[in-house]
């Protein structure tokens, strides 16, 4: 045997190498290939592509039953959850079915309905005046081009885009802040503007996906990409995601993010589609 060392003894430390400055030197670190726009594009679509595995039912997640209900609860979605907004339309719709009903509400009565859904005030200023605008200008009926709907008050393209891709048919993207979140994420674009975000989506996607693209996205945001703690250990498409690693990496600890259906919780609509897996969501005031 060879001789044991001192007790106690310590093995120097080997010294790093210096740099020309003094400091440590740090090994190159080889700069990673920037993705090409092509690359991007492709990867973009398997995301979609997987997106549609994940959830074959995706769905608009506000209950309505026809273009005018579906515009009321859109504008009524701002800075609240779509359950809220869901749980709060069958009393409203029960008191005020058509834009002439509603047009001639009494403000305070309107204003007390949709109290939930928050700051109602301002809400129930735009219900009615895009009531009287539909009633006056539009026959009653809400119009099926995007350049019209904008003219409503309390109407932008977002609310535009989700009327005309689910009450009308015509291919929209609704960018609301879920779906901003996750295509920055996704580094399909940088933008912050919502109209470029759109933008630049629409020109990596046909236009034949783009409604059926925002449902799956805005999905996978409130089920699994979370703002502050997304479920990076349970999500799918981790290994096409850049920000893999912003959250909880351990699948364990991930699958308990999960949320709605993905989660063993209900969903958001009290009405959801047939082929919804999820259980639907209760309304006001049970349970």
């Amino acid at each position: 045997m060879g001789e044991q060392p001192a007790r106690g003894r310590k093995k120097a430390a080997a010294s790093p190498p210096r740099a020309a400055g003094g400091g440590p030197a740090r090994a190159a670190k080889k700069p990673a290939k920037p993705e090409s726009h092509l690359a991007m594009v492709r990867r973009a679509r398997r995301i979609n592509r997987e997106l549609a595995e994940l959830y074959p039912y995706a769905h608009p997640e506000l209950d309505f039953r026809n273009p005018f209900e579906l515009l009321v609860a859109t504008v009524l979605s701002a800075q609240t959850t779509d359950l809220r907004v869901n749980q709060t339309t069958p009393a409203l719709f029960a008191a005020y079915p058509t834009p002439e009903d509603m047009a001639a509400a009494d403000p305070e009565k309107l204003e007390e309905i949709i109290r939930p859904t928050g700051f109602f005030r301002a809400k129930a200023r735009s219900l009615a005046g895009l009531s009287t605008v539909l009633r006056d200008d539009f026959g009653g009926e809400v119009p099926g081009r995007l350049e019209d709907l904008v003219t409503l008050p309390g109407v932008g393209r977002k609310t535009a885009n989700v009327v005309l891709g689910n009450a009308f048919g015509v291919p929209g993207l609704t960018v609301d802040t879920h779906f901003g979140r996750l295509v920055r994420r996704w580094k399909w674009t940088e933008q912050e503007d919502p109209e470029k975000v759109e933008a630049d989506v629409a020109a990596i996607f046909p236009r034949s996906e783009w409604t059926m693209l925002s449902h799956r996205v805005i999905f996978h945001g409130r089920r699994v990409c979370h703002s502050r703690k997304p479920a990076c250990g349970a999500c799918p498409i981790a290994p096409l995601c850049p920000a893999y690693g912003e959250g909880e990496t351990d699948p364990e600890k991930a699958r308990k993010l999960l949320k709605y259906e993905l989660g063993g919780q209900p969903g958001q609509r009290l009405s959801p589609p047939p082929d919804y897996p999820g259980r639907p969501a209760p309304p006001l005031g049970a349970g």
